[in-house]
């Protein structure tokens, strides 16, 4: 998979389908020459023509030779302060007060396995083929020595990149950016998508030619955001679905992140992706080392599904862990919807009864059980339960549901306090505010300092307290608000810039304990929804609550937005009540179902206000989620249609088996217009040369995909599913 040519000084990355080649220059300098489809050998620094290039400068050991610049070298890691004025891959504040950063190759070593990071999430290797190659590079004024990290999962056509700096110069350094990755690609024209959006609106595809100069996504609010997401996808100008050449990222970090594109004055471009240098600044003390987060990468000459189901794949099998990674995730119903902060033990219970009854498998007790919390201003931080609601605690109630033969879960945001509370009014101190400055608030309530040991160990001990208070086996942890006011008791003035990814790291060491310490416990991440959606968060937490958005017919956008990148069994999905909280719009009980079927399923409302047919369609559902799960959650995942694009009326999704055995295929129709065009649905993945039962009738695979279905007459909002058997 990897391999050196000392003759040639290349170093050649090999996955089942694709190449990625760098080669180490006369000068030191590690060059990209080749990501794409597999080669069979050869050279690809013969593709770099040397040329004297106006206002691009020429270093010092190169002599009095003007065509060669690193303003005009495609780097494996780009430099700063030398000659080189794109994108910067690593900037530093040196000990003489330059900013001068000049990597050159040292060595490098090939080993079996996947590396780990320390502290850090990270896809592993455990099942597959897998391989790492470490580079050093160095900066020999500064002492500055750059490892820069590649593994390879060949199955997955997955290359993953990591860095690590160490200072082995004798004084400190600051440093003010560092990328995980940086992709130099060839003149082209190209297309740049990333994943837009809001609050209850999330990961919509922002897709826009690449114009010269440098075009980015990002988020300085202490997350990876509802409004952007840690994924970049650049590809041919006309690739769709099934065509054209995609070069994606995504970065395992789920805290400030920039990703950006520079279409430069040659029409090449490069790719970063990493820690955003808003408000960072990491000291290395002489002998320190850095650890940047991970970057997935992943190349397609087969369009942006293909790109998709290779990311799915490695996420569900080689980044989620544990137990529920790879299995069904238990049917739940969540209380937040059908009764806010209202209830109290038996209202739970009488929620839980009806659940039980038609097949739901979790019962969850959402915001409200712990101290004063009847509304959003109090009880944040004080991890006891209310026993005016819950008389005897936790443990009475999992009792009660585990007697319906449910499981039992809860809701917990151990990151976040409320003023009205006993423990801010205890450790004021312990919440985010700078010295001298009013507080800003979101959502009622501030942000723990976890940077500081003894609040991480509050929180830790107050969530290890509350698991083992009662048979708890599900955690919704959630987030809501954004970082402010970013500054730590913690740290000296000339530290604060190390906040922001402290925070990170310390939500990483709490998650990677529980994980540790209550292995079988399924943890759903969530910051208002999908604020978090991130590879990063999918190392601990194997499903995250897609949005607070439950509408069905939203749903359809936020979930294919996040399907460019994020398997469907990480997506929390749920049938809950109409008209809709937030839309205020009524879809039916069929479509909603179909909509939530195509996530980690489950109900977030009160079946007692259902009727008996309703209930009935209930049951209907979770029954053929059983039957449909092990499609939904191992398949592969075809977008059959865009709910982005306004003249589509309909959107329609599909999950194959590996085999190409067995298919899913969901439709809900979108608008409906008079006298309509019928449509037809051109179904994809399945095995041209076997005959399928489609809903009863018999079809060539061909047919099916190259013919199509005709669809029927649907009304607004209706919904179809064809389960396909091979025969």
């Amino acid at each position: 998979m990897i391999g050196y040519d000392a003759k040639q000084r290349t170093l050649t990355l090999s996955t089942r389908s694709t190449s990625y080649q760098m080669k180490i220059d006369g000068t030191g300098v590690l060059l990209h020459t080749y990501y794409g489809p597999r080669l069979r050998g050869g050279d690809l620094s013969r593709l770099i023509c040397p040329e004297d290039r106006g206002f691009s400068p020429n270093p010092y050991e190169v002599g009095l030779e003007r065509t060669w610049s690193l303003d005009t070298q495609p780097q494996e890691y780009s430099s700063s302060g030398v000659g080189d004025f794109r994108l910067p891959s690593l900037e530093a504040d040196l000990a003489d007060g330059s900013h001068i950063v000049d990597l050159r190759y040292v060595g490098h070593t090939i080993t079996d396995g996947k590396y780990a990071l320390e502290g850090l999430p990270a896809f592993y290797g455990e099942g597959v083929a897998a391989q790492t190659l470490s580079v050093a590079l160095r900066d020999p004024a500064s002492g500055l020595v750059v490892e820069l990290l590649y593994g390879v999962l060949e199955e997955y056509d997955l290359i993953t990149r990591a860095v690590r700096i160490r200072n082995e110069g004798p004084a400190p350094v600051r440093l003010t950016r560092v990328a995980s990755a940086c992709l130099d690609l060839p003149a082209g024209e190209h297309d740049l998508i990333t994943l837009g959006g809001a609050y209850a609106r999330e990961r919509e595809p922002v897709r826009a030619h690449l114009t010269q100069g440098v075009h980015s996504a990002g988020s300085v609010r202490g997350s990876s955001s509802h409004q952007q997401n840690p994924f970049l996808v650049l590809c041919d100008r006309d690739a769709t679905e099934d065509a054209g050449r995609c070069w994606a990222m995504a970065l395992v970090y789920s805290g400030n992140f920039l990703a950006s594109a520079e279409h430069t004055q040659f029409h090449e471009t490069r790719l970063t992706l990493g820690i955003h240098p808003f408000h960072f600044a990491w000291t290395l003390r002489p002998g320190e080392t850095f650890t940047a987060p991970e970057a997935a990468l992943v190349f397609s000459a087969r369009g942006l599904g293909h790109m998709s189901r290779l990311f799915h794949r490695a996420i569900r099998l080689n980044l989620c862990r544990g137990p529920w990674k790879d299995a069904r995730r238990p049917i739940l119903i969540n209380n937040w919807e059908a009764t806010l902060f209202q209830f109290d033990a038996d209202k739970l219970c009488d929620i839980a009864r009806a659940a039980g009854r038609v097949g739901v498998e979790l019962m969850v007790m959402d915001d409200g059980w712990f101290g004063e919390r009847n509304d959003d201003f109090t009880g944040l931080g004080d991890w006891n339960v209310n026993q005016k609601k819950l008389p005897g605690g936790l443990a009475p109630l999992a009792e009660r549901i585990n007697g319906l033969g449910m499981q039992f879960g809860l809701w917990v945001e151990p990151e976040m306090v409320n003023e009205n509370s006993d423990l801010y009014r205890a450790h004021p101190d312990w919440a985010f505010q700078a010295p001298g400055r009013p507080v800003t608030r979101g959502r009622y309530q501030l942000v723990l300092d976890l940077t500081r040991p003894e609040v991480k160990q509050y929180v830790l001990d107050n969530l290890r307290a509350t698991l083992k208070s009662a048979p708890i086996a599900y955690v919704k942890w959630d987030m809501n608000r954004s970082l402010t006011d970013v500054w730590s008791a913690a740290l000296p003035p000339e530290r604060q810039g190390e906040v922001y990814h402290r925070f990170v790291l310390a939500v990483y060491e709490i998650l990677e304990t529980l994980h540790r310490e209550f292995p079988d416990l399924l943890i759903e991440g969530c910051s208002g929804g999908g604020g978090r959606f991130d590879c990063g968060m999918l190392y601990y937490t194997p499903q995250i609550w897609c949005s607070d958005n439950t509408d069905a017919i939203d749903r359809l956008r936020i979930q294919y937005g996040t399907s460019l990148c994020y398997p469907c069994c990480a997506m929390g999905a749920h049938v809950s009540a109409v008209p809709n909280g937030l839309t205020h719009r009524s879809v039916p009980l069929h479509t909603r179902g179909v909509v939530a079927a195509a996530g980690t399923f489950g109900y977030e409302l009160d079946l007692n206000e259902l009727t008996a047919e309703e209930l009935d369609q209930v049951r209907d559902q979770i029954a053929a989620f059983r039957t449909d799960w092990e499609l939904v959650m191992r398949g592969d995942y075809y977008r059959l249609g865009d709910p982005f694009r306004a003249e589509e009326p309909f959107c329609a999704w599909m999950h194959v088996s590996p085999d190409r055995s067995r298919a899913l295929v969901g439709l809900v129709q979108t608008a409906r217009h008079a006298n309509p065009v019928r449509p037809l649905l051109r179904l994809k993945g399945l095995d041209p040369d076997r005959d399928y039962r489609v809903n009863g009738r018999v079809c060539g695979g061909d047919e099916l995909m190259y013919a199509g279905l005709a669809l029927p007459f649907l009304d607004e909002y209706e919904a179809v599913q064809y389960h396909i058997e091979a025969v």
